[in-house]
């Protein structure tokens, strides 16, 4: 529940469990995910290679269904509000339709390609933009892809929507209204 929106491996977790003398084969790992994703507590999103055009098999993401599981069971404390509005772009995403992938491309990573029917958008996810090197940072993924998809970064500015060197800036609470 502490990786949501963190790339995630059976491998990683099974490494994770050995180190604290819980011996677990990541073929087991693998099985629970699938239960906890069966059971509709995760999403499972795969990565997409945008140049390739191609969905690779490792190093997946998994997104909660509900933030409440995770706050009763870890707690309030070091809460990290980019993990989370991505969780919930990608829980919005899910039930608007849009199929959702993890972009990769030129060893970097875009949130998410959602896919619905001919449209195609490239979205970013961060919590504060309000840092000028934060912005370039996350808008430089987007602005790495070259189609002609609409690309977006969603953020909680408390503005109205811009555009930043083509990149479409939108409030996280607007963007839920819509």
């Amino acid at each position: 529940m502490d990786n949501i929106s963190n790339i995630t491996t059976t491998r990683s977790i099974e490494n994770v469990l050995n180190n604290n003398k819980t011996p677990l084969d990541h073929k087991t790992i693998g099985n629970y995910l699938q239960y906890l994703c069966n059971a509709f507590l995760y999403y499972k999103v795969k990565r997409y290679d945008i140049q390739g055009k191609q969905y690779l098999t490792r190093q997946d993401k998994y997104y909660l269904v509900d933030h409440g599981f995770k706050y009763a069971k870890l707690g309030m404390k070091n809460i990290n509000y980019g993990r989370v509005y991505e969780n919930i772009v990608a829980m919005e995403l899910l039930r608007s339709g849009y199929e959702i992938y993890v972009g990769t491309l030129y060893n970097n990573e875009t949130d998410f390609v959602a896919m619905k029917q001919n449209e195609k958008i490239h979205i970013q996810v961060s919590d504060d933009i309000s840092n000028e090197e934060t912005v370039k940072r996350e808008v430089d993924s987007l602005l790495k892809i070259r189609d002609a998809y609409p690309k977006k970064l969603i953020a909680r500015t408390k503005h109205d929507t811009y555009t930043y060197e083509g990149v479409e800036i939108i409030d996280i609470a607007k963007w839920l209204a819509n």
